[in-house]
C-alpha cells in the first residue's frame, strides 16, 4: 500500500479540503509508493493566514537568540533523522542515497551557520551633516516567504531558503515540487519536533496552491528554485502585488580546461560535474570547453570515465549514478538527444536508454557526451540531465567568449595552473559562481545565485540575509530648538 501523506498547515496535519491527491512514482521502479494531498486554493489561503498570522503574533515576539536556539535544535534532529530523510527523498527522486544522506547533514550545517546570524545581524548608526541629528537603520523581516522548491535536490535547496528566512524572523509557506513532495513532509516532522510556533512553517502541495500562492496580498516574498519560463510566470504573478522575489534559475555552466592544468584531475572534476545526480543539477557543467593542444586527450579521458560509471539502485553503495527523477524528464532529454544528433553534434559516447542487469523499469539514460559548437541548440539548451558537449577553443579569448556566449550565467568551472590566468579569466566570466580546480564545491557560507537569465538575488552566505530583510532609516533631531512652524527656522 502507498504511504498516505498529509499536508503541515498551521501546526496541523491535514488532508486536502476537497480530498483529492495525486500520486508520487518511484523512478527506480517505476511503481507508485505514495500519494500526496493536492491542495485547493482554500488550503492555500488557509496557509497564507496561519502564516501572516504567525508572523505579526507569537512568532514576532520570538528573539533572535531563541530563534536560533529552536534552528539548532532542527539540525540537531536533521542530523539524528539523516538517513531516513535521505531513503525518502531517493525513493521520490531516484538521486543515490550516498549524496542525499550527505545533502542532510549539509542542511543541518546550514542551519547551524544561519542559527548563529540569528542574533548577530542588525543595522547602523549613520552620522549625518547636523551634528544635532542622531540617525540609524534597524533591519525588519519581510513577514510570509512563500517557498517553491524542485524535484532535483528538495531538501538542499529548502535549506538555502529556509536557513536565512528564520533567522531573520519571517514565516514561511513551502511548495516542494509535485514529483518530490514527501521529504519535505517528513522535514515539516521535524519543524514540529523542535518547537517552533504553529503558522511558522507551513507546507502546501500540488499545482493549484503554487499560482494562487504567487499572487496573494499575504505573502510578501516569493524564493523560487526552478525553470526560467517558471521564473518568468512567477515575475508576472508577483507583479501584482509587487511582491518581492529571488529566482535562482537554470544554467548552462561552461567548465574550462586548459592546456596548463593538471589534465587527470581536470578529467574527473569535468566527469563529476555533468554526470554527478545523473546531471540533475543547474550548476551542472554541461559545456566543457577544452583548449586544442589536450582536447583528444580530454576527450579520451572523458568518454572513458562516463562508460566506466556505473549505473543502478540508488539505495546500493557502490551505484555512480541512479535513474532520471520522473518519466517527463526522461523524455524530454531522449528528445534533446535525437536533436543533438540531427543537427550535427557527434555522439562520442552514450545517447539511448540504459538497459541491463539491475536497472529494470528505472529511467535511466547512459552518460552521453558530444563533440559540439556553441551555437548548437544542444550547447544552448539547459538538458538537466547526464549529457555533456564538448567544445575546442585556440586561445583564451575565444575561451571566453564562448563561455559567455550564452543566455545563462548561474557558475563556471576553470582548470589552470597559472594564477594570472585564473583570476583574468574569472573576472571576464558572466556567472554568479566560478570554481577554479574544482566543481559543483558549495558552502553555507559563500553566496549561491547567478547572472542574465540564470535569475538574481542570492541564497547561502551573509548575502541572502539581505534577501529577506528590509531597511528601516530612523532619524531623531536631539536639538531642544523651536522652529517657526512656516519657514522651519529657528
Amino acid at each position: 500500500m502507498p504511504v498516505q501523506y498529509k499536508m503541515f498547515i498551521d501546526g496541523e496535519w491535514v488532508d486536502a479540503s476537497n480530498g483529492e491527491t495525486f500520486p508520487t512514482e518511484n523512478p527506480f521502479t517505476g511503481e507508485v509508493w505514495a500519494t500526496i494531498p493536492r491542495a485547493s486554493e482554500a488550503d492555500s489561503e488557509r496557509a497564507a493566514t496561519a502564516a501572516k498570522t504567525a508572523f505579526e503574533g507569537e512568532w514576532s515576539k520570538v528573539n533572535g537568540a531563541k530563534r536560533g536556539q529552536l534552528m539548532n535544535k532542527l539540525a540537531d534532529l536533521v542530523d539524528e533523522n539523516a538517513a531516513h530523510l535521505s531513503k525518502i527523498e531517493s525513493t521520490d527522486n531516484g538521486k543515490v542515497t550516498r549524496e542525499t544522506e550527505s545533502q542532510m547533514h549539509v542542511f543541518a550545517r546550514q542551519m547551524r551557520y544561519f542559527a548563529g546570524w540569528a542574533d548577530k545581524f542588525h543595522g547602523k548608526t549613520i552620522p549625518l551633516d547636523n551634528m544635532s541629528l542622531f540617525d540609524y537603520t534597524i533591519r525588519e523581516p519581510l513577514g510570509v516567504v512563500f517557498m517553491i522548491t524542485p524535484w532535483n535536490s528538495p531538501i538542499s535547496l529548502l535549506g538555502n531558503k529556509l536557513c536565512p528566512a528564520l533567522a531573520t524572523g519571517n514565516t514561511v509557506i513551502v511548495k516542494p515540487s509535485r514529483y518530490t513532495s514527501a521529504s519535505t513532509l517528513e522535514m515539516a516532522k521535524l519543524v514540529e519536533a523542535a518547537g517552533f510556533p504553529k503558522g511558522v512553517f507551513n507546507v502546501v502541495t500540488g499545482d493549484i496552491c503554487g499560482d494562487y500562492l504567487t499572487g496573494s496580498p499575504k505573502v510578501n516574498k516569493i524564493s523560487l528554485t526552478g525553470g526560467t519560463a517558471a521564473g518568468k510566470h512567477i515575475l508576472k504573478r508577483a507583479a501584482e502585488n509587487i511582491t518581492r522575489v529571488t529566482m535562482e534559475l537554470g544554467g548552462k555552466s561552461p567548465n574550462i580546461i586548459f592546456e596548463d592544468a593538471n589534465i587527470e584531475r581536470a578529467i574527473v572534476g569535468a566527469l563529476g560535474g555533468i554526470f554527478q545526480a545523473a546531471g540533475q543539477t543547474c550548476v551542472a557543467g554541461s559545456r566543457l570547453i577544452v583548449h586544442e593542444s589536450v582536447y583528444d586527450r580530454v576527450v579520451k579521458g572523458v568518454v572513458e570515465g562516463a562508460q566506466k560509471m556505473k549505473l543502478g539502485d540508488p539505495f546500493k553503495k557502490d551505484t555512480g549514478i541512479g535513474p532520471l527523477a520522473n518519466r517527463e524528464q526522461f523524455d524530454t532529454i531522449l528528445g534533446l538527444i535525437d536533436m543533438a544528433v540531427k543537427e550535427g553534434a557527434k555522439l562520442l559516447t552514450g545517447g539511448k536508454r540504459a538497459t541491463g542487469e539491475g536497472l529494470g523499469n528505472g529511467y535511466f539514460i547512459e552518460p552521453t557526451a558530444f563533440e559540439a559548437t556553441n551555437d548548437m541548440q544542444i550547447a544552448q539548451t539547459e538538458v538537466f540531465g547526464p549529457v555533456l558537449c564538448i567544445i575546442k577553443f585556440k586561445t583564451e579569448e575565444e575561451a571566453v567568449r564562448i563561455a559567455n556566449d550564452t543566455v545563462y550565467g548561474l557558475a563556471a568551472g576553470i582548470w589552470s595552473n597559472d594564477a594570472s590566468r585564473v583570476h583574468r579569466v574569472a573576472k571576464q566570466i558572466k556567472a554568479g559562481m566560478i570554481w577554479v580546480n574544482t566543481y559543483r564545491t558549495l558552502s553555507p557560507m559563500t553566496p549561491f545565485g547567478g547572472y542574465k537569465m540564470s535569475g538574481y538575488g542570492k541564497e547561502r552566505g551573509e548575502e541572502s540575509l539581505m534577501e529577506y530583510t528590509q531597511v528601516k532609516n530612523i532619524t531623531m533631531d536631539l536639538s531642544s530648538v523651536v522652529y517657526d512652524q512656516y519657514t522651519m527656522r529657528m
